[in-house]
């Protein structure tokens, strides 16, 4: 089952053939139009569930706002600085990029760059065609990787306060984002190697361009090489006129190889998506990426559920402060990852399209609701026990899911005879059980033209106890039972 589904889809720049190609084959409808205004964008885009980019189009907050269909922006390429993630993030929309697809390419570039820079090339062929004949060079090379990867090519890692002395080359390769925003500046120069050389194919702005302008002036930089800037193309261009600085036009994608990968793999990672086989390059939507399975889709519907149970029975008790989530048994473990999500959808969602997997955790968030989950180990058949609190009031459930149907277990202190199955239109009453209840619950329901489908009862008799009714429709007004019983909620699932 896919957790999404697209129809049609956008793509607002020019991209490889293949992927409109691949994309049709598999059933989704596509529409390229090229160069359009951002209030062009903005008029087309809530006509579409899908869109696809490369660097050109910024889709802002406003064309966020504006795409109320929109479930999932592709970016053909590596970096997503031109999509406002956090945006698309609040709205529900997965944001996926290209994560492998211009790494060759890119990785050739800042190659060529590291030669260029050691051998001084251009300076070379310069001379040259000025009639010299200087042959002095001097050659280097120290990568700056992953550690995952770094670790798997025998590379030592350590850390950057360790790294900066030991360098004679320094490459980058991280996306634009707070954290790397200026990660080489006048501090981080100062504690390199004299001399060192600096290569950026990823992104402007992660080196401090003014500060590697004193650097190279001061020749402590002792030469960059530059296909990305802060402003492209720059207007400042005491970096790119800089004899020690080799400059390129954001050429590091810009082969047909990496053109051609980029296009073919986002529209794959798309089809792979809606076809519920895995999500690869979702770079805000990471809770989706172990969802994929018929066990992961049971448990997510289970968690859902249970949400929506717990609302109807605190309709008239908010704000929600706390959710604590328990799950137990090793069927239940793959489940830590999306369940607290799958919760808040069914207690928060109500019914509304707006709330979804990827942005429920920020709505409860800024709702002030404090979720914590815990996991225990079991040989048993797995649970999962969900508390709210809210407004001094707690609740809880417990469940599981029994050949691929969510149950319902207990609820509060009532413990069922049999599992209620969590499907349909149900109908939950608190009272003390007599010999008159269900008759008297009976008579009511007919009043109103429900037909009672299912019964469910505690096992407890003592005291005040939860019971459960399937009915053929949900009553018009809770109202009518209060003579009968002390509380009662309904919920459709």
């Amino acid at each position: 089952m896919a957790p999404v589904c697209i129809k049609s889809v956008l793509i607002s720049e020019s991209v490889d053939p293949r992927c409109r190609t691949i994309l049709e084959e598999n059933g989704i409808h596509v529409t390229e139009k090229q160069n359009m205004r951002k209030d062009e964008l903005i008029a087309e885009i809530k006509n579409y569930d899908g869109l696809v980019v490369r660097s050109a189009t910024k889709v802002t907050a406003d064309v966020i706002d504006a795409a109320t269909n929109l479930k999932i922006i592709g970016r053909a390429g590596t970096g997503v600085d031109n999509v406002d993630v956090d945006a698309a993030t609040q709205k529900g929309i997965i944001v996926m990029n290209t994560p492998s697809g211009n790494t060759i390419s890119a990785a050739e570039l800042t190659c060529a760059l590291i030669m260029n820079l050691s051998r001084q090339v251009p300076q070379a062929a310069m001379s040259m065609k000025a009639g010299n004949w200087d042959r002095k060079k001097t050659i280097g090379y120290d990568p700056i990787t992953p550690k995952e990867i770094s670790a798997s090519w025998g590379v030592e890692q350590m850390t950057l306060e360790q790294l900066w002395p030991q360098c004679d080359y320094i490459t980058v390769h991280t996306p634009l984002m707070p954290s790397t925003v200026g990660l080489l500046n006048d501090e981080t120069f100062a504690k390199c190697k004299r001399g060192v050389k600096v290569v950026n194919c990823a992104r402007g702005g992660i080196i401090d361009e003014a500060a590697l302008f004193r650097a190279v002036e001061s020749g402590q930089c002792g030469g960059a090489g530059l296909d990305v800037f802060v402003e492209e193309p720059p207007k400042e261009r005491t970096l790119v006129d800089h004899p020690n600085v080799i400059s390129c036009p954001h050429l590091g994608a810009s082969t047909k190889e990496a053109q051609a990968r980029c296009g073919q793999d986002i529209a794959l990672q798309i089809v792979d998506m809606v076809n519920g086989k895995n999500l690869v390059g979702a770079v805000n939507a990471q809770v989706l990426a172990s969802t994929f399975s018929q066990q992961s889709q049971e448990l997510i519907k289970f968690g859902e559920a249970i949400g929506a149970l717990l609302q109807s029975c605190l309709t008239s008790r908010k704000p929600y402060s706390n959710l604590r989530i328990t799950t137990q048994g090793d069927c239940m473990k793959s489940s830590t990852s999306y369940m607290p999500s799958a919760v808040l959808v069914g207690l928060l969602g109500n019914g509304s399209n707006s709330i979804n997997l990827i942005n429920v955790l920020n709505f409860a968030k800024e709702s002030g609701i404090q979720v914590s989950q815990t996991h225990c180990s079991s040989n048993g058949v797995g649970v999962c026990e969900v508390e709210i609190l809210a407004d001094g009031c707690t609740i809880k459930a417990t469940g599981s899911v029994q050949s691929g149907v969510p149950v319902l277990l207990t609820l509060s202190d009532s413990t069922f005879r049999q599992p209620v199955s969590l499907t349909g239109n149900l109908l939950f009453f608190k009272a003390s059980e007599n010999s008159q209840l269900l008759l008297s619950v009976v008579g009511v329901l007919a009043a109103e033209g429900v037909q009672i489908e299912s019964f469910s009862a505690p096992v407890n008799h003592t005291g005040e106890q939860w019971f459960c009714v399937g009915l053929s429709k949900l009553l018009t007004d809770l109202n009518v039972l209060k003579p009968i019983v002390t509380d009662a909620a309904q919920v459709t699932i």
